[in-house]
């Protein structure tokens, strides 16, 4: 039977500003963080987006955590620690799920993505009777790949479909052209009943065209367009005047010759 697409999986995350302890104290001194209200997001693809240090993976992190995930990343089943810096945003968030629960699920985060994969080669090691777990991301050890063809092999064999995919930062191994399939992959399995909320700084994988975008910003989250962000703007002004920039980039490194 298919799915409606109204809602999906998760429909919005609210802030329980009531309750947090102190709006001066990490991590709600961010101002991201103090404006948060309630967040809505698309039942296909949701953005998060906007320079360092505004809190984007921190955002992303409560919301995959509260969620159940581990914080290093991985399924609802992985309970691995590499060390527990994770904050403690998770337990100020109300979700709101729709009454459709996913069938898959998995929160991928580029900085802790060799954690998980050391996790994978040691479970695999430990339980040499079971099933490998790392058959499920397509045979090989992800420690025996390229950076990228690891990344890629996640979402490429590990995510199935009718799931919710929390990803930080999935782009940071992958080059333009991965990019551009790493998009073709988002709109399988979006197809295939899934939702995504994705962090990123690749103004190709904010192309998808059924999202949601929000900004972080010094001023808090607003919604926005792929055309309105400055991923978007610094990258077609580099492309399209690459000599003017060069030259006003290295303009102060030449004067003080």
């Amino acid at each position: 039977m298919k799915q409606s697409r109204q809602g999906l999986y998760l429909r919005s995350i609210q802030l329980l500003r009531d309750t947090v302890p102190s709006f001066a104290a990490y991590p709600f001194h961010l101002r991201a963080i103090q404006e948060l209200d309630l967040l809505e997001f698309h039942p296909k693809v949701t953005y998060i987006v906007g320079e360092n240090g505004m809190g984007k993976s921190t955002l992303m992190e409560a919301i995959a955590v509260a969620l159940g995930f581990n914080p290093e990343g991985g399924t609802i089943n992985f309970n691995f620690s590499t060390e527990a810096t994770h904050s403690e945003l998770y337990r100020y968030l109300r979700l709101a799920r729709s009454t459709v629960k996913p069938r898959d699920g998995f929160f991928f985060r580029a900085e802790s993505y060799y954690n998980l994969a050391t996790n994978i080669d040691a479970m695999d090691r430990e339980q040499a009777n079971a099933p490998r777990i790392v058959d499920s991301y397509g045979g090989k050890s992800l420690h025996q790949q390229s950076h990228g063809e690891s990344f890629f092999a996640a979402f490429l064999h590990r995510f199935n479909g009718n799931g919710l995919y929390i990803l930080d930062e999935p782009e940071a191994a992958l080059s333009p052209f991965r990019q551009m399939a790493m998009l073709s992959r988002i709109n399988q399995l979006a197809l295939q009943n899934s939702q995504f909320i994705i962090s990123t700084h690749s103004p190709i994988l904010m192309a998808y065209p059924d999202s949601k975008i929000y900004r972080l910003t010094p001023d808090g989250i607003e919604k926005t367009t792929l055309e309105e962000t400055d991923h978007y703007i610094l990258m077609k002004q580099f492309m399209n005047n690459r000599e003017r920039m060069l030259r006003e980039l290295f303009r102060d490194e030449e004067e003080e010759r």
